[in-house]
Order: C-alpha cells, then sequence, then structure tokens
C-alpha cells in the first residue's frame, strides 16, 4: 500500500507544470493587439540584428524601406498595383484552402490565363477591333484558368488523386507551355523573348481608367474581394465549401455532392488566377515572360493561410509583404547591401507575424496543485 502510494506520488510530481490549451474566440481588438505587438518586436530584432552585423543604424533603414514602398507617386501606385495582384490571387486559392483542397497550382494558373491573354494579343492583332480582342483575352484568360484549375479537381473528386502534387506540376507545364510560345512568337529572331506586344498600335492593352494605369487593377481587386466576401459567407456555395472543409462524409450525409463542390470551387480559383494573368500581360507588362507572375502564386498561400481566409484581412496581409518586398529592394540599392540580407529581415518579421498567430490561437494554462488533491489520489 506505502509503495503504490509513493508512486502515485512520484507520477504526481513528473505532471507538467504548464499546459497548451485552445483558447476561446479572442475579440478581435486583442488578436490584432497581439498581432501588432508581433511586428514591434520583429522590428526591434531586426534593428538589433541590423546594427550588429552592418553598423547601420536601423532607422534609416527603415526609412529607406518606408522610402521604397510609398517614397513617391509612382512608387505608391505600384505598390497599390502589386498589392492588388497578390490579393487577387490569394483570394483565388481562399475558396480551395477552405474546403481543405491544397492549391499550389495558383502560379501556373497565373501563367496559362498570361499566356492565353498573349495568344490573343498576338493572332488577332489586325484580325478583330481592339473591343473584340480584349473581350476575346478575357474569356481566353478566364477560361484558361479555369481548365487549368478543373484539371487536377476531376483527378481529386474522381480518383482522389493527391491534389498538391498535381497542382504542383501544372505549373510547371504551364511554365514549359509559356516558354515553347516565347520561342514560337520571339521578337526579334533567336532573342529567346517577346517584347513589348502591339507596341505601335497598342492594339489588347487593356483602357486606362481616368488616365491612369494602375487603377484598373485596384478596381478589379477591390470587386473580388467584395465578391469573395460575400460568396464565402453569405452564399450556397460558401456554405457548401465550409461543410466540406470541415468532413466530406457529412457533407455527404447532408445532401452535398462533394465532386461536384470540388470541381466547381477549383474553376473559380482558377478563373481569378487567369484574371490575374489578363491584368499581368494585358494591362501592366504588355509582355509574356515564364516568370511574369514573380512567384506570386506561392506568396498567395501564405498570404491566405495568414489571414485565416478572411477576404477584407487579406488585404492588409498583402500590402504588409508587398512593402517589405519593395523595400527591400530598396535597401539593397541605398546601403550597397546583397539582396539576400533584405530577405533576412523580411523573413524574420514573417516568423513573427505568423508565430504570433500560436497566441492567438492557444495559450498556456498553469496547472494548480494542492495537498488536497494528492491526498485524493493516494
Amino acid at each position: 500500500m506505502t509503495e503504490n502510494r509513493n508512486i502515485k506520488k512520484n507520477d504526481k510530481k513528473r505532471d507538467p507544470r504548464f499546459h497548451i490549451v485552445k483558447r476561446d474566440a479572442l475579440i478581435w481588438y486583442k488578436a490584432l493587439g497581439i498581432r501588432i505587438t508581433a511586428i514591434l518586436m520583429a522590428l526591434v530584432v531586426c534593428g538589433v540584428i541590423t546594427t550588429i552585423t552592418t553598423g547601420i543604424n536601423p532607422i534609416k533603414v527603415y526609412e529607406s524601406m518606408f522610402a521604397g514602398a510609398f517614397g513617391s507617386t509612382r512608387k505608391t501606385w505600384i505598390t497599390l498595383q502589386n498589392t492588388s495582384i497578390l490579393l487577387m490571387i490569394a483570394l483565388a486559392l481562399t475558396p480551395a484552402f477552405k474546403m481543405k483542397f491544397w492549391n499550389i497550382g495558383g502560379e501556373g494558373q497565373v501563367l496559362i490565363g498570361g499566356l492565353a491573354t498573349a495568344v490573343c494579343m498576338i493572332w488577332l492583332d489586325g484580325k478583330v477591333s481592339n473591343a473584340v480582342m480584349i473581350i476575346c483575352m478575357i474569356l481566353a484568360s478566364v477560361t484558361a484558368g479555369m481548365i487549368w484549375g478543373l484539371i487536377p479537381a476531376l483527378f481529386k473528386a474522381k480518383w482522389n488523386t493527391n491534389e498538391t502534387l498535381s497542382t504542383l506540376m501544372m505549373n510547371y507545364i504551364a511554365t514549359q507551355l509559356v516558354a515553347f510560345f516565347i520561342i514560337l512568337e520571339e521578337v526579334p529572331k533567336g532573342s529567346g523573348k517577346i517584347g513589348i506586344i502591339n507596341q505601335n498600335s497598342n492594339t489588347g492593352w487593356l483602357p486606362q481608367l481616368f488616365g491612369s494605369k494602375y487603377l484598373l487593377t485596384i478596381v478589379v481587386a477591390v470587386i473580388i474581394t467584395l465578391f469573395m466576401a460575400v460568396y464565402l459567407i453569405y452564399t450556397k456555395h460558401g456554405y457548401e465549401i465550409s461543410v466540406v472543409g470541415e468532413s466530406e462524409n457529412t457533407a455527404r450525409y447532408v445532401g452535398i455532392k462533394v465532386q461536384k463542390v470540388i470541381i466547381r470551387t477549383m474553376m473559380l480559383s482558377g478563373a481569378i488566377c487567369g484574371l490575374a494573368g489578363l491584368l499581368l500581360v494585358g494591362g501592366i507588362n504588355h509582355t509574356i515572360t515564364t516568370t511574369i507572375a514573380g512567384g506570386e502564386g506561392f506568396t498567395a498561400v501564405l498570404v491566405s493561410w495568414m489571414s485565416k481566409f478572411n477576404p477584407f484581412t487579406m488585404i492588409l496581409s498583402s500590402m504588409l509583404i508587398v512593402f517589405m518586398e519593395r523595400g527591400a529592394g530598396e535597401i539593397s540599392t541605398n546601403f550597397g547591401l546583397n539582396h539576400s540580407y533584405s530577405d533576412i529581415l523580411t523573413g524574420i518579421i514573417l516568423f513573427f507575424i505568423i508565430g504570433c498567430e500560436f497566441f492567438i490561437t492557444y495559450q498556456l494554462q498553469y496547472c494548480k496543485k494542492t495537498e488536497k488533491k494528492e491526498e485524493e489520489v493516494a
């Protein structure tokens, strides 16, 4: 009896002092406070590292970052435009992620949409009016993106293949198709690139709003943000996406056709990514390259998850990441630092931002021990 009592006491002593438990949903301003604190801590850490490794005043580094993103009217417009593209791709991926369909193919869907746009601009030049060409560009880019989303969705719905691998491989296929088209239509021949498409006639160039070449992309991003918020929260399709994401078995039990939801949702994701490709080729760059998406298809994954699939939170997340990217380039220019150094600072800030989500979702709970409890166990 005495031995059993000692064993139980020893087991009790080995119990942890703290437990990690899931929080109840935090009030929005408390969650916001945690995120702001994380960003401030990240800036302090970056400042210390900067001072130790380079001897440069960190305040000047941060001023340079701000100047790189918002230092002039043109820089501000470019920052907002880049934010809009990243936001659109993040919004496109969000329905699939909310359904727990791991769509890593945003990059390829943007590329294929841009390729469809370039094909229309080059092959229809001089054959149709500008208005008809732009309509064809819109239809082609959206359709191409839908098809690129449909293919892995069909395999997932019919044969339960791994969507992460299939969407990732679709990125490489899209890249090679763009590379083939560039060789086919390169200007001048042998240059390995396509110059500005229809530079003399501007045929197929998307129209400017109020005389601004940046505003169209921003307006489209705002419209898609509002659409996605309404679609996910207030529509039947959005409800079905949430149920499928929680449990496919439950979705089937309540009569939801899971395969149909998967296919429909991925077609929507692909269509919006294709639209982003249209804006990149027809409205911003007026050319096509294999790197025109700039890795935003992968960065958008981070934006979507970091925002917990909230379309309005994604606006801030997208702007923060674009701000850091553009500010990082300014650091390299002004202080003669290797661009990798600015990437390190960006990584540290993102680490703190992502890490703070742990403290929003979970908390450390102290385990109280009383003699009375120990006697009861004994």
